[in-house]
């Protein structure tokens, strides 16, 4: 299966990169993950791994997982090494006004389950492209909310100057 959601943010791309290549603060951006800890010597850069869990249902899914591409500040791909079969993607681009478009891709599966793994695909479809949308309005409220507390930080630093 695959899903996908898209945004556009007041922000710079630089900004929405710190936060989307940042493994300490995936959590408080992405919803439905319940797990998303660091498996490897360096903790952001290709390659990259983490342990991630996406609660669907009463279920958590996921394994282990790869970064294979990480073009900063545009591109972060995941794929899985362990566990559910996955690639996701964050896709950063400019866009007008010092703006950014925030794409979220994900492909999942589960390998050779037959039909029990096709239906148990597309029941998880709805809650996973739920997930999804949440996550990158999340990432949206985040950034924005961060260049809100930055802007008034430099007008107080401006003001007491």
């Amino acid at each position: 299966m695959r899903a996908s959601a898209s945004s556009v943010v007041s922000a710079p791309m630089e900004s929405v990169w710190q936060i989307v290549s940042d493994p300490e603060r995936a959590l408080s951006f992405m919803s439905g993950v319940t797990r998303w800890e660091v498996d490897s010597d360096e903790p952001t850069g290709l390659g990259a791994r983490y342990r991630m869990l996406l609660r669907v249902g009463s279920a958590e899914v996921g394994g282990l997982i790869e970064l294979v591409e990480f073009a900063e500040p545009r591109e972060l791909a995941w794929t899985s090494v362990t566990g559910v079969d996955q690639r996701g993607r964050w896709r950063l681009r400019e866009a007008q006004g010092g703006r950014t478009r925030v794409e979220l891709r994900l492909a999942y599966g589960i390998a050779g389950s037959g039909l029990g793994g096709w239906v148990a695909e597309h029941v998880a479809a709805r809650t996973v492209d739920a997930h999804l949308h949440r996550t990158v309005e999340q990432l949206k409220r985040l950034v924005e909310a961060d260049e809100a507390r930055a802007r008034a930080a430099a007008r107080r630093t401006a003001q007491s100057a």
